[in-house]
């Protein structure tokens, strides 16, 4: 089994906006143990593509923080299963799941962006992925 994780380089931490993410760190799994991890690129893709950068890399879970209705679309037509609304380590994230303590929000769903405006001001703004690991 594989699994891939939206990976924010910074602080090793779940990234929040899937859409967004620039790094998946996938794992592999024999025999309920992490045999190898490693972070892979995303090398720019977005929203939609980023379901196929999944498939083609043969991830079978997702853990994340945010994700959109579309991108969730995508992944369940990949064949990809989906645990959103984490907000830990990434590391911490995959052993919770393989301890079956892993918090998610079955549920998640971003509807709006964040974004700001020439003027300033920032419209949009919301918190996605609140749940704790384990």
């Amino acid at each position: 089994m594989k699994i891939a994780v939206t990976y924010d380089n910074t602080n090793g931490m779940v990234f929040q906006h899937f859409g967004h993410t620039e790094n998946f760190k996938m794992y592999n799994i024999e025999d309920g143990k992490i045999t190898a991890s490693a972070v892979v690129p995303t090398l720019g893709s977005g929203h939609g593509a980023l379901a196929d950068f999944l498939k083609f890399n043969s991830a079978d879970i997702l853990i994340c923080g945010g994700i959109g209705d579309g991108a969730k679309n995508a992944l369940a037509k990949a064949g990809i299963k989906l645990y959103g609304g984490v907000s830990c380590k990434a590391d911490d994230a995959v052993q919770a799941f393989l301890d079956g303590t892993l918090a998610f929000n079955p549920d998640i769903t971003c509807s709006h962006h964040d974004h700001e405006h020439q003027d300033g001001h920032s419209c949009g703004n919301h918190t996605c992925g609140s749940h704790t690991c384990g």
